[in-house]
C-alpha cells in the first residue's frame, strides 16, 4: 500500500477529534493517540508510520495503552442519547446517514450551511423523481410482478435468502443512483433504516474502496464506512461481526496496524461478547504482517492450561491459521484442541478444508471417529468429509468423488443427500456435467431425494458447457424416476433442445406436459421461437405463434418482442404491434427496443428515433432504451446520429449502457478516433465489458499504427489479469492473430509490438503469438523477418513442432528461398497424411518444385540446420 495512502487514511481518523464530545481529560488522551498517528508531524516518532506501511518485525510497544485510552474516549463520544428512541430521532437518523453518504468529499467534518443542505436535497429529489409502487395502478403492479418473475427465471434465480435479496437491492440502487443517493431510496420506500441497511451500505463502501484505483476515492469510501459505524452506535445498534468484520479485514489487507487496534478496542469495549471472535481477526493481522513473535505468543497463550476457559479463543485462533499456509502452528493446535466442541458446524467444515489443503488425512480419520461418538448427526459428518475431499490440491473432479466415497466406506459413514447435492454443484461448477448426472442417477437409485434446484444446476451447466445433447439423458432420468419437474425445469429443457436444433423434441416435451399435470407457458414457446429466429428461420418463428393459439397460451411481451425484432418490413412491424395492443399485452422496455431494432433494420431511422419520444416509455428505462437506439443506429452505419444521442445522454449526466459503448467502439474504426475511443473505454465500469472494449481499442491502435497507445492498453490488460496467465496469453494471442490477418500485412508494427511485449511488459511471447507472426511473414513474403521470428522460438524457450516447421517451410517458399525450404522439408515428419497434403499445397502455391529424382542428392547437400 502506498505510504501516501496510509498517511491520508490515518488523517481521516484524526477527524474524530472534531466530533468527539469527551471530557477535557479524555481529549488529552485522544490527542496523544492522534499524535502517534500523525505521520506528517515533525515532532512525532516515525515508528507508527513504518508499522502502517510495512510488515513489522515486532508488535507496537504502545499498543495496549493507546488502544485502551482511545477506546474509552470513543465510547463516550458514541453514547446513545435517551431521546433517540422517539419518532423524531428515527427521522433524524435517516437525515444523518443521508448527510454522511451525500456530504462533501472533504476530509473534515464541519457541517455545511443550510443553503447547501437545501440544494443537495433538491438535487436528490430530482434524481429520485421516478414512479414508485404507491403511484402505480393495481393492474400495473400485477404486471410488473409478473415481468420481474419472468426475468428472474430467465436468469436462473430460484432460491435466495432475504439478506441476498436486500443486498441486490442496495447494489442496484447504488449502480443506478450512486452511493450518495441510495439511502434516500429507503426513505422513498417508507423503510426505516436499520442494521441490514447499515451493513449493506458498509459492505458497499468497503467494496468500492477495494476496487478503486483512485486513492482519494478509496479514502473517501473508508471514511464513509467509519462514519456509518459511528452513526450505528449513536442509534443504539450493537456492533456485531456482520457489521465490523468486512471493515477489519479491509484494514488487515491494507496493513493498517494502528487503525486496526483502534477499532479493535472500540468493538471490544462496546461488545464484550465479541472478544473471542475478535481474536480471529487479531491472528489474521499478525499472519498478514508475518509477525512471527506475535503469532507464537498467541499460540502459546492458548496452549498453556492455566485453568481458564480458552475454548472459544482456541477455536478462533485455529480458524485464522486454517486460512493461511502455516502448517506448523496448525499441527501444534490440532493436537490440543477438541474440535467436537466448536460453536458452529461451519467452523468445523473450515478445519476440514484446511486438512485437505495440507493432506492431513490421519487427522480426518481421528476427528470423524470422535464426532461419531458425540451428538453431531451423520449429516454433518458427511459434510465434513465432503469439505476435506474438495480441498485436496490438484485433484480432478472424478478423483474428488472417489475420495469422498472411499472415506465414507472406510469410516463407515452414510453419505447424506446434502453432501451428494454439494458434490453435484461442485461438478457443475467445474462443468463436469456427465459426472454430475452420474451422482444424480446414483442418488435416485439409492432412494434419496433430489431437489429441483440441483436439477436446475445441472441444466445450467449443460448450457454453459454447450453439452446440449445431455438434455435427452436428463429427460429420460426424469421419466424413469417419476420426478415432478416444474415449469422452469421444462422451459430449461426445451431451451437446450432448441439449442441443438431439435425443435421436434422441444415440441414433444410440451406435448408431454399433460402427463405430468403441468400446463404449457408462454416462456416455453418463447424458447422455441427464439431458436427459430437464431437460425434465421422466420417462417418457423412465426408459426410458433400459431401453435400458441392452438394450445390456448396467451403470448406475452417477450413473444411480441421476438416477433417485432425479426420483422423485415414495416408492414409486419405494424401488424404485430396492433396484435400486441389487441391482446392487452403491456408495452415493456423490450417492446420499445424491439421496435427500434426493427425500424433500423428496415432503414426507417427516423421512426426508430421517434420510439424514444413515446409518452409510454418508462422513465427508469429511458437510458436503456436510448442505448438500444445508439446501438441500432451505429450498427446500420448511422454513426453521426448515434454519437449525437450519446452526447445528449452525457450532457444529461447519465451513462450509456455498456453494450452500446462496445457497439460504438466496434464501428468507430476510421482514422483520427483514438481519443474518442479511449474516452469511451473509460466509461465502461463493468469488468467484462471493459476487457472487451480494451481489446477492441488495442486492435484499433495497431491497425492505425498507434504503437504507444497499444502498449499502454496491453499494460492495463496485463495488470488486470496479473493472476491469470492463461487469460493474459489468450488476449495477447488475439492481438497477434489480428496482425496476421491484416491486409496488406504490416510486419513492422508487429515486430515493434513483439519487442515492446518483451522489453516493456516483461512478458515472454507464447507459441501461438509467434505462429501468428510467422504467418504474417508468409503473407508479406519477408524472408528476413521470417528468420528473425524463427530464432524467437528458441529465445522464448519454445521447441519447434510440426506446425512451426510447416509455417517456416511455407514462409521460405513464399519468399523464394527454395534451397532453405528444401532443407526445412527434410526436418518435417511426414507420417501424417494431412502434413503431406499441406506441404504439397505449399509447393503448388509458392514454387515450381524440383522433381523427385534429385531428392537424395539434395538431402545430402542441404543436411545442415538453419542458423
Amino acid at each position: 500500500m502506498p505510504a501516501s495512502k496510509v498517511k491520508n487514511l490515518s488523517s481521516l481518523f484524526r477527524a474524530i477529534r472534531t466530533t468527539s464530545k469527551a471530557s477535557s481529560g479524555e481529549d488529552v488522551t485522544l490527542k496523544q493517540f492522534v499524535s502517534s498517528l500523525d505521520v506528517s508531524s515533525p515532532t512525532t516518532s516515525e515508528t507508527p508510520t513504518k508499522r502502517s506501511t510495512k510488515s513489522p518485525k515486532k508488535p507496537p510497544q504502545t499498543k495496549n495503552t493507546s488502544s485502551k485510552s482511545l477506546s474509552v474516549t470513543v465510547v463516550e463520544s458514541l453514547k446513545l442519547d435517551a431521546a433517540s428512541h422517539s419518532e423524531d430521532s428515527m427521522n433524524q437518523l435517516a437525515r444523518d446517514i443521508s448527510s454522511i453518504l451525500c456530504g462533501s468529499t472533504a476530509l473534515d467534518v464541519v457541517s455545511p450551511p443550510d443553503s447547501q443542505i437545501s440544494n443537495d436535497d433538491k438535487s436528490l429529489e430530482k434524481v429520485l423523481e421516478i414512479p414508485w409502487l404507491s403511484s402505480m395502478s393495481h393492474n400495473n403492479i400485477s404486471f410488473r410482478r409478473k415481468e420481474v418473475s419472468r426475468e428472474r427465471k430467465q436468469k436462473w434465480i430460484f432460491k435466495s435468502t432475504q439478506t441476498n435479496h436486500f443486498d441486490r437491492l442496495v447494489r442496484m440502487c447504488a449502480q443506478k443512483l450512486g452511493t450518495d443517493a441510495t439511502i434516500q431510496v429507503f426513505g422513498k420506500l417508507g423503510r426505516e433504516t436499520g442494521v441490514k441497511e447499515y451493513n449493506a451500505l458498509i459492505r458497499l463502501c468497503i467494496e468500492k474502496a477495494r476496487r478503486s484505483k483512485d486513492e482519494e476515492v478509496s479514502l473517501e469510501q473508508a471514511y464513509k464506512a467509519y462514519q456509518l459505524f459511528k452513526s450505528m452506535r449513536e442509534q443504539g445498534f450493537q456492533l456485531e461481526e456482520e457489521t465490523y468484520g468486512p471493515f477489519l479485514v479491509y484494514l488487515i489487507d491494507m496493513g493498517l496496524v494502528e487503525e486496526f487496534h483502534f477499532f479493535f478496542g472500540v468493538i471490544r469495549d462496546e461488545n464484550p461478547n465479541s472478544l473471542s471472535r475478535l481474536a480471529y481477526y487479531e491472528m489474521l493481522l499478525w499472519i498478514r504482517l508475518k509477525n512471527e513473535d506475535k503469532i507464537r505468543e498467541l499460540c502459546n497463550s492458548i496452549a498453556v492450561d492455566d485453568g481458564g476457559d480458552k475454548s472459544n479463543f482456541r477455536e478462533n485462533y485455529l480458524l485464522a491459521l486454517c486460512e493461511s499456509d502455516r502448517k506448523k502452528e496448525l499441527l501444534q493446535l490440532l493436537d490440543i484442541i477438541d474440535i467436537t466442541t466448536f460453536s458452529s458446524p461451519d467452523h468445523v467444515a473450515n478445519i476440514f478444508k484446511s486438512l485437505g489443503r495440507h493432506l492431513l488425512e490421519s487427522f480426518v480419520e481421528k476427528f470423524i471417529s470422535a464426532f461419531k461418538t458425540c451428538d453431531n448427526g451423520a449429516e454433518n459428518i458427511s459434510n465434513f468429509i465432503y469439505n476435506y475431499a474438495i480441498s485436496i490440491p490438484n485433484l480432478a473432479v472424478e478423483d474428488v468423488i472417489l475420495k469422498f466415497k472411499n472415506l465414507h466406506t472406510k469410516l463407515e459413514v452414510t453419505p447424506s443427500s446434502i453432501s451428494y447435492e454439494k458434490l453435484i454443484k461442485y461438478s457443475c461448477d467445474s462443468l463436469k456435467v456427465h459426472v454430475a448426472l452420474d451422482i444424480v442417477d446414483h442418488m435416485l437409485e439409492e432412494g434419496l431425494t433430489l431437489s429441483m434446484e440441483m436439477l436446475h444446476s445441472v441444466l445450467q451447466a449443460c448450457e454453459h458447457s454447450c453439452e446440449y445433447n445431455l438434455v435427452q439423458r436428463i429427460y429420460s432420468l426424469i421419466c424413469r424416476h417419476n420426478l415432478k419437474p416444474n415449469n422452469d425445469i421444462f422451459r430449461s429443457m426445451i431451451n437446450l433442445s432448441v439449442r441443438m436444433k431439435d425443435f421436434a423434441g422441444a415440441y414433444g416435451m410440451i406435448s408431454d406436459l399433460e402427463k405430468m399435470n403441468l400446463m404449457p407457458t408462454a416462456g416455453m414457446y418463447n424458447a422455441i421461437m427464439a431458436g427459430y429466429f437464431r437460425e434465421k428461420n422466420l417462417y418457423g418463428g412465426s408459426m410458433v405463434l400459431k401453435q400458441m393459439e392452438k394450445a390456448d397460451v396467451k403470448p406475452d411481451s417477450q413473444t411480441f418482442s421476438y416477433l417485432i425484432s425479426n420483422c423485415d418490413c414495416e408492414e409486419d412491424i405494424n401488424k404485430y404491434y396492433e396484435e400486441l395492443k389487441n391482446a392487452g399485452v403491456q408495452v415493456t422496455k423490450h417492446i420499445y427496443m424491439a421496435l427500434i431494432n426493427a425500424y433500423a433494420a428496415c432503414g426507417q431511422f427516423e421512426k426508430a428515433k421517434q420510439v424514444v419520444l413515446n409518452n409510454g416509455v418508462p422513465v427508469k428505462s429511458l437510458i436503456e432504451i436510448k442505448s438500444a437506439l445508439v446501438s441500432a443506429l451505429v450498427s446500420h452505419g448511422q454513426i453521426p446520429d448515434a454519437l449525437n444521442i450519446y452526447e445528449e445522454i452525457k450532457q444529461a449526466k447519465c451513462n450509456l449502457e455498456p453494450k452500446a459503448i462496445i457497439s460504438i467502439i466496434e464501428h468507430l474504426q476510421s482514422e483520427g478516433e483514438m481519443s474518442r475511443l479511449l474516452q469511451l473505454l473509460e466509461e465502461l465500469d463493468d469488468s467484462d465489458y471493459w476487457v472487451d472494449g480494451c481489446v477492441r481499442v488495442t486492435l484499433y491502435s495497431i491497425r492505425h499504427k498507434h504503437l504507444s497507445s497499444a502498449v499502454d492498453l496491453l499494460k492495463r490488460l496485463k495488470d488486470k489479469f496479473c493472476n491469470d496467465e492463461v487469460a493474459t496469453e489468450v488476449i495477447f494471442d488475439e492481438v497477434f492473430c489480428h496482425l496476421a490477418e491484416t491486409e496488406p500485412p504490416d510486419l513492422q508494427i508487429g515486430l515493434d509490438l513483439l519487442r515492446a511485449v518483451k522489453e516493456e511488459l516483461d512478458l515472454r511471447p507464447s507459441r501461438r503469438s509467434l505462429d501468428f507472426l510467422l504467418s504474417a511473414c508468409v503473407n508479406a513474403k519477408d524472408l528476413h523477418s521470417s528468420l528473425f521470428i524463427w530464432k524467437e522460438y528458441q529465445t522464448a524457450g519454445l521447441n519447434y513442432n510440426v506446425l512451426s516447421y510447416l509455417r517456416m517451410y511455407q514462409a521460405l517458399l513464399a519468399s523464394g528461398d527454395h534451397k532453405s525450404a528444401a532443407n526445412m522439408q527434410n526436418k518435417i515428419p511426414k507420417d501424417d497424411p494431412h502434413v503431406r497434403s499441406v506441404m504439397k499445397a505449399c509447393r503448388a502455391t509458392y514454387s515450381k518444385y524440383t522433381p523427385e529424382k534429385g531428392k537424395k542428392k539434395k538431402k545430402k547437400k542441404n543436411s545442415e540446420e538453419m542458423s
